[in-house]
C-alpha cells in the first residue's frame, strides 16, 4: 500500500469513526462504502479492516458502559445474528468469484437503503418487541455483517424503537456488533483467507480510530443531533449511489454486448 493510498484509508477511517461516536452508526458503512469508491483494498479485506476497528471502538465503548447492556433483549438478536454470519461470508464468496461489479452492486444498494433507514426517526413502541421480533432482525443482521461487516442497521433501527434507556439500546447494540466482528475474524481466519501482508499497513487505523472518537467526544461540531443525522444521510446516501450506478451500468453495457 503506497503512501497515497494510505493516507486517503486513514481519512476515511478518521471519518467514519468521528460520525459513529457522533450518531451511533455509520462506521461500517462509510468505511465500506469509501473503499468501495476509492478502490484502496479488495472489498473483503475492507470488510476484515471494519471487523477489527469495530472492535477497537467498542472496547473504549464497553470498558464503562457494558453494565448497562439489556441481556433479555440481547441474547436472542445475538444468537440469531450468529448464525446467520457464516451464511453471509459465504455469500461474499460467491459474489467475490462471480464478478466484481455484483459485489459493489449489493454494497452500494445496501449503503442506500441503510442511510434512507437510519435517517427516519423510529417511533418508539410502546412496550418491548418479544424475543422472536429480535432474532428476527438479528438474523438480517447478521447476514449483512458476514457480507460486509455492516451489521448496524437493522439491530439500531429495531433497538431505538424499544422503550429502553438510550444507554441500555447504545451498550447492547456495541456489544452484539463486538461479538459479530470477533466471530467474522474468526472465521476468517478459519477459513484460510486472511489479507496479503501489504494489508497490514490499514492497521495503521487503528490509533486514527481511537483519536476520532476522542475528539468527537471532547469537542463535538456546533450541529444538532438531527442535522447530524442528515449529514451522515446524504454522504452515506451519495457513497452508495457513486459506488452502484457506475457498476450497473458496467454490468448493463456486458449483458448488451453478449446479447449483440
Amino acid at each position: 500500500m503506497g503512501p497515497h493510498a494510505l493516507a486517503g484509508l486513514l481519512g476515511i477511517a478518521f471519518i467514519a469513526a468521528y460520525t459513529q461516536t457522533l450518531t451511533g452508526f455509520a462506521l461500517g458503512l462509510i468505511m465500506m462504502g469509501g473503499v468501495g469508491l476509492t478502490g484502496i483494498l479488495p472489498l473483503p479485506d475492507a470488510a476484515v479492516l471494519v471487523s477489527i476497528l469495530v472492535i477497537v471502538n467498542a472496547a473504549q465503548v464497553l470498558a464503562k458502559g457494558w453494565r448497562d447492556i439489556a441481556f433479555r433483549q440481547f441474547w436472542p438478536a445475538l444468537a440469531a445474528s450468529l448464525l446467520c454470519l457464516g451464511i453471509g461470508y459465504w455469500l461474499l464468496g460467491l459474489m467475490v468469484s462471480a464478478s466484481l461489479d455484483w459485489l459493489k452492486i449489493v454494497l452500494g444498494a445496501l449503503i442506500i437503503t441503510s442511510s434512507i433507514q437510519l435517517s427516519l426517526k423510529p417511533q418508539v413502541l410502546p412496550k418491548t418487541s418479544g424475543a422472536s421480533s429480535f432474532a428476527g432482525f438479528g438474523a438480517v443482521a447478521g447476514l449483512m455483517g458476514g457480507l460486509f461487516s455492516t451489521s448496524g442497521p437493522p439491530l439500531i433501527y429495531h433497538f431505538y424503537r424499544q422503550p429502553l434507556k438510550p444507554s441500555a439500546v447504545r451498550e447492547t447494540l456495541v456489544a452484539i456488533f463486538a461479538i459479530n466482528s470477533v466471530i467474522r475474524l474468526a472465521i476468517v481466519a478459519g477459513s484460510g483467507e486472511l489479507p496479503s501482508a501489504s494489508f497490514w499497513w490499514a492497521l495503521t487505523a487503528i490509533p486514527v480510530v481511537i483519536a476520532a472518537t476522542t475528539l468527537a467526544r471532547r469537542f463535538p461540531p456546533p450541529l444538532s443531533p438531527v442535522a447530524m443525522r442528515r449529514a451522515a444521510f446524504l454522504l452515506l446516501f451519495l457513497s452508495g449511489l457513486s459506488l452502484l450506478l457506475p457498476a450497473a451500468l458496467s454490468v448493463l453495457k456486458s449483458a448488451l454486448e453478449m446479447g449483440s
